[in-house]
């Protein structure tokens, strides 16, 4: 890691070429050559990426597959600190009824041993889209869920980050109800500013809770737009994410540029960041 107060990463896939118009996906024929463009670019860590879509092809899945990560690691000097758990979107965690997935959580258990055997210090498991916790049933199912794997997360040492769409009054409810030091809140600065949330607000209100933070910028109630080109207010937001004395990644989750080479478009995307934690 670098010895900024905040190192930058970026989500796997970014330093990859596109793959038609999907903005995120694990990168099952490049993530190696991701390592060595991540060191190039001055990148300290990537987030990797857990998904239904090639999990065969994902090297999390076996040891023979972790020990290669373990190789790049070393190599390179880039880290791996954490999981985008986007399996869970797929295969969900909580059923639109409300209903558990008892064989979604079991994989949870499964994914939380193959990130302890990489030092994984985060999963992130993301409830939005397809996986939003719309009823008041399914935010009580989370309750269960997360108490049904925390055994496992403090045996392996490793924290689970809430990303949801959920109005900052009810995920500060939900910390409070699981009184758990591993169980934190991912802030994304763009699917906040699109959901139309005031970061003075909801930063205030879940500072003591934030684990990790995705960087990218949307339009309110639209799209992912190139960071400083949406409603993100970024001023605000590296303000009060410093206020609460988070020192550790930026993940940068930026929308692709075809336009640009990934590798420029990544440095481009660093120097944004530290331009506003006022590093240089």
């Amino acid at each position: 890691m670098s010895k900024l107060p905040n190192p930058i990463g970026i989500m796997q896939g970014r330093l990859s070429p596109p793959r038609g118009k999907m903005i995120q996906w694990f990168p099952f024929d490049t993530w190696k050559l991701e390592f060595d463009l991540a060191r190039e670019a001055g990148i300290d860590c990537i987030e990797w990426i857990y998904e239904v879509p090639n999990e065969d092809k994902n090297p999390v899945k076996s040891d023979e597959g972790i020990s290669h990560i373990q190789k790049k690691i070393k190599e390179t000097g880039v880290q791996v600190i954490s999981i985008c758990a986007d399996y869970y979107m797929k295969i969900l965690l909580i059923q639109e009824n409300g209903d558990i997935n008892k064989d979604a959580v079991e994989h949870l258990r499964w994914l939380i041993g193959r990130a302890k055997m990489l030092k994984i210090k985060y999963i992130v498991l993301p409830f939005v889209d397809a996986s939003s916790l719309k009823t008041k049933k399914q935010q009580a199912s989370l309750l269960n869920v997360l108490n049904a794997v925390l055994n496992d997360t403090e045996k392996a040492e490793i924290e689970i980050h809430l990303e949801t769409d959920l109005e900052p009054y009810a995920m500060k409810h939900i910390f409070e109800k699981i009184k758990h030091p591993l169980v934190k809140f991912n802030y994304d600065t763009g699917n906040a500013a699109a959901l139309g949330h005031n970061p003075s607000k909801e930063l205030v209100i879940l500072k003591e809770w934030i684990g990790s933070v995705h960087i990218k910028d949307r339009i309110f109630n639209g799209k992912t737009v190139p960071l400083g080109q949406g409603s993100v207010d970024f001023t605000t937001c590296f303000k009060l994410i410093k206020a609460a004395k988070y020192t550790r990644p930026f993940i940068l989750q930026a929308a692709r540029d075809d336009s640009i080479d990934t590798m420029a478009y990544a440095k481009n995307n660093k120097k944004f960041v530290l331009k506003y934690c006022n590093y240089n």
